[in-house]
């Protein structure tokens, strides 16, 4: 499988699972009103709204700022999906579409909702982390992917399905 053609398949698997979860949970279950739901000692489902950006920073409260958000995402991931299709490696082709995926689910729920739906809470004794989704789990993975993209030699030619 080609680089872009495996950062394709990850942006459409990522989309594909973040909107499920999310629209599962949300209108297919009673989350809302009997959160959180206990799945181990360190983690549970709850709602959060999130009008910000990772780990709710820049939190908007008005409509300019939810669509400055939305067409920001949006062209991050026509960037990356740019970038992806010239990919030479198939772990940048899948951090890539790992990023772009999460941002294009991310942006989806900012549309339609205004702020996007975190569910997963992580914990232990007193450390919490963050409340995230499917596609920040994703944007995060593939944040990784690049950095480790990045410190691999370049590939030889002839060579560039690595």
């Amino acid at each position: 499988m080609t680089p872009s053609r495996l950062g394709l398949a990850a942006l459409l698997v990522t989309l594909v699972l973040d909107q499920a979860t999310k629209l599962g949970l949300y209108f297919g279950t009673d989350l809302v009103l009997t959160q959180p739901w206990r799945i181990a000692p360190f983690a549970e489902f709850l709602v959060v709204w999130n009008r910000g950006v990772s780990y709710g920073m820049f939190q908007q409260e008005g409509d300019l700022g939810r669509w400055v958000l939305v067409a920001v995402s949006c062209v991050a991931a026509i960037a990356l999906i740019l970038w992806m299709r010239r990919a030479e490696s198939r772990l940048l082709g899948l951090a890539l579409g790992l990023v772009a995926g999460g941002a294009i689910g991310n942006a989806i729920d900012r549309a339609a909702y205004g702020a996007v739906f975190d569910f997963v809470h992580l914990h232990w004794g007193r450390w919490s982390w963050y409340v995230f989704n499917v596609a920040d789990a994703a944007i995060v993975a593939g944040v990784v992917g690049l950095i480790l993209d990045s410190l691999r030699p370049a590939p030889k030619h002839g060579n560039s399905q690595s």
